[in-house]
């Protein structure tokens, strides 16, 4: 993977070009051939930033004659960066989009994300991080040009226009391209005061563009981690100790024939053993034949129910005060009723579309990955130690994600494709089955939650005391985010949701479960909107109350959330359309409102259960404020991509594990929901003057509540654990205000 434009416009990856000196004369003869080349990097802060100060970090840009080219610095994964960021650019620049052509860029400092502080895809944070940053290098390179035609024509800046990609001076009808210019251009100095367009003047942002990577997805022509071929490249097939921290013993190859022998290698690692061969096939099937002996370790004896009961026994230790707000227990000592309720949540595989897989070349002096990845910097940070390399000897390509989700936050797989490289001294592509890929995963933690509500008389809310009890992604994955033992995710949604409650009081309690847990889409968040949207839901009606409308009433401090539960309610028919009733079934609503990641969702969802217990999830309404709407077709997909991931854990996916091991091994027993089954979803996109927030992620904890406050709306049954499948929905009885 190169750097270059498909033009010939090289990408200068470490700083400005270092280009010959420019005479007028020489300027002028470029202008009348129609030569030149801006490379212009730019190192912006985050967020707010200043000022722009030279040298790269989140975005580059290369102009010829022939067209742009922009880098961009984040992981493609289907969420339509490769399409958003760049929209941010060449809207300020001027330029027209369709002689824009997007590259991924290489790793390095310069690309840091700001907000995540590493070259890294996740946190809803792509557009957030580069929206100013972004725009002011489009800015300021416009600048640039047009200082460069105002010096070469001696005109004043002020008289110069940009449209198309040209410096146009209206007063004598002169025009140059912004290719021509670019020579003269690239030896200003970054300008100190970028004025950006206001919302009225963009071209682009706002418009429904369609996704650069569309194209070359329906065809065929995108690269995905699967798909990269290098030559002399061999393939490789995995199979790991099936225990969590378990190790290989031996492996017995005394059924392989001495043709097998000859044409494979075995590669051992601390606990895997690969097969590699000249087709991934034939590694597989040989990989089978193998007789392999683990050492299973401690978590040999782990099991589901003996990970739940950790789990409940952990809510009844002290654990760590998070939020103490209010006085919770003169609350709980004068409360006239006190709702308790205890919630769980199961482990849950990511599943993403393409399965783990990564292709590596290492020699003694260099190694060279080509990955679909969330975490460039994570390569450069890990696999010096392992292969005695240098960092910058690391390199890695980034192909396009056959899904994220998180999962691919996760180095494991690189790393293993690069050992067996290493051992085989070839390019190995190395790719896992799909019941590896489930049994290996880094799960959505299992997680406890206990919430005592105390009511007064009139069924106000006095006080709420939130327990929450489970394992730490962060303690792994990013032990320096640990603060005094807590990982903050476990509580995220929780310490800073918008309910005004009176009195308030969170306690984190660190349980591990033996299992590996990572980040899943949206993170701790899907886990706390379900809790407490839930018991939001069960307080609503233990005092007679609508749900939307003891949400309203505890939002009054929180106008965004309001607005959305509003509009909400309008969109879905929440007060005026009854569900129409259906025969042999009872139906329901539910509603759950959720913000995170700078981003408010609130829906509603609508059930029919039939008496014979078969559950159809027939329609999801969604409004999202995400603030500045950069493409709205984006913005759309995202949301209802996220919708459907979130319902189809909640339906039926749970992790089972069995004598330490995970039982499941594909989409058969942890299902993804399909387009026949799926609901019919209507998104309303709002705006608002607030920061910009993503949209990668916020859609998917709100649904989870939203199925189960609407299952309880049509049948009394209150479901306080996932999925959906485990539980018997038929009506526990015939509940008060049911529609049909």
């Amino acid at each position: 993977m190169t750097a270059d434009d498909p033009a010939g416009c090289p990408v200068n990856l470490s700083g400005r070009t270092a280009l010959p000196p420019v005479t007028r004369r020489a300027l002028l003869a470029g202008l009348g051939a129609g030569a030149g080349a801006l490379v212009l990097g730019l190192r912006l802060g985050g967020p707010g930033a200043a000022e722009l100060r030279p040298i790269a970090l989140n975005a580059w840009l290369g102009i010829s004659p022939h067209g742009a080219v922009i880098l961009v610095d984040r992981s493609e994964m289907g969420q339509g960066v490769h399409t958003a960021l760049p929209m941010l650019l060449a809207d300020e620049l001027d330029y027209p989009w369709d002689r824009i052509a997007v590259r991924m860029a290489p790793v390095g400092p310069a690309y840091r994300n700001p907000i995540l502080g590493a070259m890294a895809t996740g946190g809803s944070t792509s557009v957030r991080a580069g929206f100013l940053p972004l725009r002011r290098a489009g800015a300021a390179a416009r600048i640039m040009l047009v200082e460069a035609a105002a010096a070469l024509w001696r005109v004043d800046p002020a008289d110069l226009v940009t449209a198309d990609g040209e410096v146009r001076h209206p007063p004598s009808e002169r025009a140059v391209g912004y290719g021509a210019l670019a020579p003269l251009a690239a030896r200003r100095p970054v300008p100190a005061t970028i004025p950006l367009r206001g919302r009225a003047d963009w071209q682009l942002i706002g418009r429904p563009i369609p996704r650069r990577d569309v194209a070359a997805k329906t065809d065929g022509r995108a690269t995905f981690g699967i798909d990269v071929r290098v030559p002399g490249m061999v393939y490789a097939a995995i199979r790991q100790c099936p225990t969590f921290g378990g190790t290989l013993a031996a492996v017995d190859t005394a059924a392989l024939t001495e043709a097998e022998r000859a044409e494979v290698r075995l590669v051992q690692l601390p606990d895997a053993v690969a097969v590699v061969a000249d087709g991934w096939w034939r590694a597989r099937r040989t990989l089978d034949r193998l007789a392999i002996r683990w050492d299973r370790g401690a978590n040999a004896s782990n099991h589901t129910d003996a990970i739940r009961a950790r789990l409940t026994a952990a809510l009844g230790r002290a654990g760590t005060r998070v939020v103490d707000r209010g006085d919770v227990d003169a609350a709980l000592a004068g409360a006239a009723r006190r709702l308790d309720a205890d919630y769980h949540l199961p482990l849950v595989a990511h599943l993403t579309p393409e399965p783990m897989t990564a292709t590596a070349e290492v020699t003694a002096e260099r190694c060279t990955l080509w990955v679909p990845t969330q975490a460039q910097s994570l390569y450069r940070e890990v696999l010096p130690d392992l292969l005695g390399l240098a960092p910058d000897a690391i390199t890695v390509n980034t192909t396009y994600l056959g899904g994220g989700f998180g999962r691919r936050f996760e180095a494991d797989f690189g790393i293993q494709a690069a050992l067996i490289a290493r051992a085989v001294g070839r390019p190995v592509q190395l790719i896992w089955d799909r019941a590896e890929d489930v049994r290996h995963d880094f799960y959505r933690p299992a997680h406890a939650g206990r919430v005592t509500v105390a009511l007064g008389a009139e069924g106000e809310i006095l006080g709420w005391h939130h327990r929450v009890a489970g394992p730490s992604i962060m303690a792994r994955a990013l032990p320096q985010m640990m603060r005094d033992d807590i990982d903050m995710t476990t509580i995220e949604g929780l310490h800073d949701q918008p309910y005004a409650l009176p009195a308030l009081r969170i306690d984190a309690i660190r349980q591990e479960v033996g299992v590996p847990v990572g980040f899943w889409r949206s993170v701790g968040h899907a886990i706390n909107a379900f809790v407490l949207e839930s018991m939001l839901d069960e307080v609503a009606h233990a005092t007679g109350r609508d749900p939307f409308a003891l949400r309203r009433a505890l939002l009054a401090g929180a106008p965004r959330h309001r607005r959305v539960l509003e509009r909400l309610a309008e969109v879905a028919g929440w007060h005026d359309r009854p569900l129409a009733p259906v025969a042999g079934a009872r139906r329901g609503r539910g509603l759950a409102l959720h913000g995170c990641f700078g981003t408010i969702v609130g829906e509603v969802c609508e059930v029919t259960v039939f008496d014979d217990g078969r559950l159809a999830v027939d329609r999801v309404v969604a409004v999202i404020d995400c603030a500045t709407v950069i493409n709205p077709e984006t913005v759309d997909g995202q949301v209802r991509g996220g919708i459907i991931f979130g319902l189809s854990a909640a339906l039926a996916q749970a992790i089972t594990i069995q004598d330490g091991a995970v039982v499941e091994t594909g989409y058969r027993d942890h299902p993804v929901l399909t387009l026949a089954d799926s609901p019919e979803i209507e998104v309303e996109l709002l705006k608002s003057d607030a920061a910009i927030g993503g949209v990668g992620e916020p859609a998917t904890p709100p649904i989870a509540p939203a199925l189960t406050n609407a299952i309880f709306a049509a049948t009394g049954r209150r479901l306080r654990s996932l999925p959906v499948a485990a539980h018997d929905v038929r009506a526990a009885a015939p509940p008060a205000g049911v529609d049909g």
